[in-house]
């Protein structure tokens, strides 16, 4: 296991728990908590792990936070939240890796490194935002601030109502080489925050920022594939993906081939807003590989109390090609 690399997706739900207000204390503790399941998959032998995480709630409060300050505070762009929200989210976990190491009695050096994205500013979403960011409305509340602050919004699972925003597909990991050496070296590493901060190249292959968000699992399966990882861990709020989910005819996955898998997602068995974009960073991972490259890759969707059951091959649901 010393030689595996692990990426490991954490959701939403590692900071913030649904029905709560998202204080920065709630978010301590969750990480906390995640942290210390993270520790005890080091102690298992792991030594080569990427963590990433999202950042739909916290970048939808800094919008939030900056549309209401706008008359006092110039406002960034939504770039930039992300950034910030990279940045503060990364400092949280790091934190709590080192005290859950710490605890465990783990020598490991953790460091966050902020990472960037590049997106094609030509691609489609840009002119069809989907990707739902911030808290949880009322269909009510969605159409007062539709009305009075011009946003997409759409329902979202059955959870309520969301804003959404551009959501390109992502290209290339800025600073994958960086996050290499580090994993390499043995450090715990924490990146592709909230999908990373989406940029795009100019002809002189400078970097400049663009308004948009890129969905965390997709940017993560592109960060795992360009770091030749060998297992992608997306953990979520439940424990395995289920087909006809909420339907007395619900199923849970347990191992799941990418073909079957496939299928079952153009049959529309995942929501776009839920799990659909876990599934389609799972066949995005295990693509082919090119000729000659290791294959052996899986994925594992499950929820963070179970990840090491999962690892172990006892829980969750295994994608493999």
């Amino acid at each position: 296991m010393r030689n595996v690399t692990l990426v490991i997706a954490l959701g939403g739900n590692a900071l913030l728990r649904e029905g709560e207000t998202g204080t920065y204390e709630e978010q301590l503790t969750h990480v906390g908590e995640t942290a210390a399941r993270l520790a005890r998959v080091v102690q298992a032998g792991f030594r080569r792990i990427l963590v990433t995480h999202g950042n739909g709630p916290q970048v939808g409060n800094l919008l939030l936070q900056n549309e209401l300050a706008a008359a006092s505070v110039p406002p960034n762009p939504l770039d930039g939240c992300v950034a910030q929200s990279q940045g503060g989210m990364g400092y949280m976990i790091q934190q709590g890796l080192a005290e859950a190491f710490r605890r465990a009695g783990v020598r490991r050096p953790v460091a966050t490194v902020v990472t960037q994205v590049v997106v094609d500013p030509a691609d489609p979403a840009f002119g069809n935002p989907t990707k739902p960011v911030g808290r949880f409305y009322t269909e009510a509340e969605a159409c007062r601030l539709m009305g009075a602050r011009g946003w997409r919004m759409k329902e979202d699972a059955g959870r309520g109502w969301r804003r959404l925003v551009p959501s390109p597909a992502p290209l290339e990991i800025v600073e994958v080489d960086v996050l290499r050496r580090l994993i390499e070296s043995g450090t715990v590493v924490v990146g592709v925050g909230g999908g990373g901060i989406p940029v795009v190249r100019g002809p002189d292959r400078s970097l400049s920022g663009i308004e948009c968000v890129v969905d965390k699992d997709l940017a993560t399966a592109l960060a795992a594939r360009q770091l030749g990882a060998h297992v992608l861990v997306i953990l979520t709020g439940v424990p395995k993906v289920c087909v006809d989910f909420g339907r007395p005819t619900q199923r849970a996955l347990e191992r799941v081939s990418v073909a079957e898998l496939r299928s079952l997602h153009a049959a529309g068995h995942f929501a776009a807003g839920s799990m659909g974009p876990k599934v389609e960073a799972a066949l995005e991972f295990l693509r082919p590989l090119p000729v000659g490259s290791r294959e052996g890759r899986e994925v594992l969707i499950t929820e963070p109390g179970r990840v090491e059951e999962a690892l172990a091959g006892r829980d969750g649901t295994h994608v493999v090609a």
